[in-house]
């Protein structure tokens, strides 16, 4: 098949978080590989530039791209439905990245032949609440760029030097939790992310650094394929030390929110820093760079993609009528979820309610 132009969107390509660098990763791989990548956002950023410097096209205008496209690698909900309406004919998958943020909510369009899930909780949320049919439903689990993340050199028998890796890393959250259980060990901490002020514009160079991460998701599996020992932990809750006994069941979670099942206490993260192992830890990296690289899913994707696009030639125009249906109630979804989020915004603005912010935020780690 000659290279295919393919239109990726996401709700932003700004700040380096986890679809947006998604975008960039795979948009890069698929420009090595010869096919014609396009990154569409209306909010562009130090992401957009990472991908132009590149030499990925990069648009916050539909109207910019001139030439026809094979596909629309759909990411959140708005961005994928305007390229849908502003390309007609053309098929699309639809790719959730996440159980809770509301932009991650599917679409719902005749062009739209598959829908991708990340892990399994996004798998559920495609399946079980937006009824999405299994048959058009695929996982494919997220992956890293093994020429960026090189191997560490071998860990110490014990763990000296640990990292709070998260946009979400505040004293507030899990960074103060993480001090605590450190300093019980002898372990000097630093914090990296976006509430930390220390932002990683090259996590690669980073990690290794470190022989213990705290980290969930995407921040996890990097560390780990670097050969850190995780401990999976982030302001929604706390989870295991990652060891090959646990890999199967935890790397089909994306190393995220289903398994964050404790709460994020000194306590709790004491105990899984005394399960450091570092053959264990080596042998897990080992695992994850066999089975998480890159090239590996965007051959994956890639396959999707000729498949989808061989469905839509097979099958024919799509039904006007179908599609005029699917967008009108797309946007009566949108105008009623609006609406609560608006009425959200406007509770959690009151002066009651940012007291008890405050109040919570007081007593964090104090017990009450």
């Amino acid at each position: 098949m000659a290279p295919l132009r393919i239109l990726i969107t996401n709700h932003a390509l700004a700040e380096r978080t986890g679809s947006e660098l998604y975008v960039r990763d795979l948009a890069t791989a698929l420009l090595r590989r010869g096919h014609a990548p396009i990154a569409f956002s209306p909010r562009l950023g130090e992401v957009a530039r990472d991908l132009r410097s590149a030499t990925v096209p990069v648009v916050d205008d539909l109207a910019a791209v001139a030439a026809p496209l094979d596909l629309i690698h759909g990411q959140h909900h708005l961005e994928t439905m305007s390229a849908l309406l502003h390309f007609p004919g053309v098929p699309a998958i639809f790719v959730c990245h996440g159980w809770l943020p509301p932009a991650e909510a599917p679409p719902k369009h005749p062009r739209i032949r598959r829908y991708v899930a990340v892990d399994h909780a996004c798998r559920d949320r495609l399946l079980l609440e937006n009824g999405i049919p299994e048959e058009r439903l695929r996982v494919l689990l997220n992956f890293v760029d093994l020429e960026r993340f090189k191997p560490r050199a071998p860990l110490p028998e014990r763990p000296r030097r640990a990292l709070v890796f998260s946009n979400y890393a505040a004293e507030q959250t899990c960074l103060a939790a993480a001090r605590a259980a450190c300093a019980k060990a002898g372990i000097a901490v630093d914090a990296v992310g976006q509430r930390s002020g220390q932002v990683a514009a090259r996590p690669e160079d980073l990690l290794g650094r470190y022989d213990l991460v705290f980290a969930k998701g995407r921040s996890a599996l990097e560390a780990l394929t670097v050969g850190c020992a995780v401990v999976l932990c982030d302001e929604a809750g706390a989870g295991p030390l990652v060891t090959v006994g646990g890999l199967d069941r935890l790397r089909p979670l994306n190393f995220g929110l289903r398994a964050l099942a404790e709460p994020v206490t000194p306590e709790v993260l004491a105990r899984e820093i005394a399960r450091y192992d570092a053959a264990d830890a080596a042998e897990v990296s080992r695992r994850i760079r066999s089975l998480a690289g890159r090239d590996l899913a965007v051959e994956a994707l890639v396959d999707l993609y000729k498949e989808v696009i061989a469905e839509q030639a097979r099958l024919g125009l799509s039904d006007p009528q179908a599609e005029g249906s699917a967008a009108s109630a797309y946007l009566l979804r949108a105008q009623r979820d609006f609406e609560d989020r608006l009425r959200i915004a406007r509770a959690r603005r009151s002066p009651l309610r940012r007291a008890w912010d405050r109040l919570r935020g007081t007593r964090a780690f104090s017990g009450t």
